[in-house]
């Protein structure tokens, strides 16, 4: 992220300290382990998520050391011994991992990233890797429904005033972008990542003029190029529009300028814009483009377009900024291995009596199966990590929890979701630039079925386990009851 440097290594939860001070004393610093990053439900009920916030994990693991004063601080704590203090003088990040790449459409029990390394490494990290993936994966999942819902229309997110801090607003606008808003009134997101900053006026420019026309006008001698007015600080019909369009016909046309735009922040958009619409054409202002804010989320911006609203682009603040409808992802980090003396990958559960807690073991890949003729994902298969799928075979899928539901599928393609992203601690993955991340998330979701990406009720896409890792879960959970 250009110009902002933090040591964010102290941000951790203090149970991660206490536990690799204890792997420290109990002898296990260098236990090989296999941990996971997954949800287990999709938000506001849909039928996908966007995976984001990959590339700040990548900058805070290169970045990931305890300064002189985070130990004193831990001294002072009284918790630790002195020796795992030492030890933390060189602690670095030492191990693997795979990540499923920023853009892409994922599922609830996927691993959207699993970690190799060093038990003190990996516990420790886990923190920051949930807190950066669920935020992200959030705002960039809400920020496609927007998109979608908008039907080709520009969505540009304004939330800053109303996020969760401020890299709730930045990384935010990231992740929106990502999803498919065009642009952001966040400046620092412009600065920093290249994500298109835009912004005209608020209300309190025109109340500073003694009329609402002076206000207009003077804008558009400042800016020429990009004048959007905002028309409804008084009475949008009455005296906005009739304002803005006397300011366009004096300042601009008389420029050759027909790039011009207003904006309405209240009332009923769907009867404002229609009028608006009307008024501005009847002026021979068709070029003049029409902008809606005010609390807007999918639904009311589906809706909008279904009644006919004039509307041209979208500024969404709050409920895409706090995704207010479901404001939490949900990822967990789970172990799911451990590699004994001989490097030997030994499978490791949780079992819950909350069977959707149930994790599914092991050191896992994970394959996305399209049709051949339409493009189309039709399912995501776990494996264990040495199984490889031939997608120039007929494949049997079967549901992991009912069984009895199975299917063939050929002619499809296979490939590999996770890529290699950190090996023996160093960087092994280019980051791609935030366009390309943002056109990937586009094509993704082309390629889901429509059924997949309904706001309401969707179709469950499958993603279902290899036969040999089911075996392996289900021999696990059996030894488990045989032996409670």
């Amino acid at each position: 992220m250009k110009n902002i440097k933090r040591n964010l290594t102290m941000l951790c939860d203090f149970y991660e300290l206490t536990m690799i001070n204890g792997y420290h004393k109990a002898g296990m610093s260098d236990k090989i382990v296999y941990f996971d990053v997954f949800f287990r439900k999709n938000p506001d009920g849909g039928g996908y998520a966007v995976a984001a916030g990959l590339e700040q994990i990548i900058e805070y693991i290169q970045d990931l050391h305890f300064t002189e004063e985070d130990i004193e601080y831990l001294r002072n704590k009284k918790y630790f011994s002195e020796e795992f203090l030492e030890y933390l003088k060189d602690f670095r990040f030492s191990g693997d991992i795979w990540a499923i790449p920023e853009g892409t459409v994922v599922f609830p029990g996927e691993p959207l990233m699993t970690v190799r390394a060093p038990v003190m490494e990996a516990q420790f990290i886990e923190t920051y890797l949930l807190m950066m993936i669920n935020h992200q994966s959030l705002i960039a999942t809400k920020a496609s429904r927007l998109a979608r819902a908008a039907k080709g229309r520009a969505i540009s997110e304004f939330g800053s005033r109303r996020a969760q801090g401020a890299d709730g607003a930045i990384l935010g606008a990231r992740a929106a972008y990502i999803g498919g808003c065009g642009s952001t009134a966040c400046t620092i997101a412009d600065e920093a990542f290249g994500v298109p900053v835009t912004g005209t006026m608020a209300h309190s420019w025109v109340q500073m003029f003694d009329t609402e026309y002076e206000a207009f006008k003077t804008y558009c001698e400042i800016y020429p190029e990009n004048a959007t007015l905002l028309i409804d600080t008084y009475n949008v019909l009455e005296s906005g529009v009739p304002n803005a369009i006397r300011a366009f016909k004096e300042v601009l046309l008389p420029k050759g300028i027909t790039k011009c735009a207003v904006r309405i922040d209240s009332g009923d958009i769907t009867y404002l814009t229609k009028k608006v619409r009307a008024m501005l054409d009847k002026e021979g202002l068709e070029n003049c483009k029409i902008v809606v804010s005010n609390s807007l989320d999918e639904y009311i911006i589906r809706e909008l377009i279904r009644q006919g609203a004039c509307v041209d682009a979208f500024g969404v603040g709050e409920r895409l900024i706090t995704a207010k409808s479901d404001p939490v992802f949900g990822g967990v980090y789970k172990l799911c291995a451990i590699e004994d003396e001989n490097g030997n990958i030994k499978p490791k559960i949780k079992i819950s009596e909350n069977v959707g807690k149930i994790t599914t073991p092991h050191f896992k890949k994970i394959y996305r199966l399209r049709g051949k003729e339409t493009g189309k994902a039709e399912a995501d298969l776990i494996c264990v990590y040495d199984e490889t799928v031939d997608d120039s075979k007929p494949i049997e899928l079967f549901d992991p929890q009912h069984t009895w539901k199975r299917k063939i599928l050929e002619n499809f393609t296979a490939e590999e979701l996770q890529a290699k992203i950190f090996e023996n601690g160093e960087l092994v993955y280019k980051l791609p630039a935030i366009n390309d991340i943002r056109e990937h998330c586009k094509k993704e979701i082309e390629g889901m079925w429509d059924e997949v990406r309904r706001f309401t009720n969707p179709h469950n896409y499958y993603v279902d386990l290899s036969q040999k890792l089911w075996d392996i879960k289900n021999e696990m959970l059996s030894a488990y009851r045989n032996h409670k």
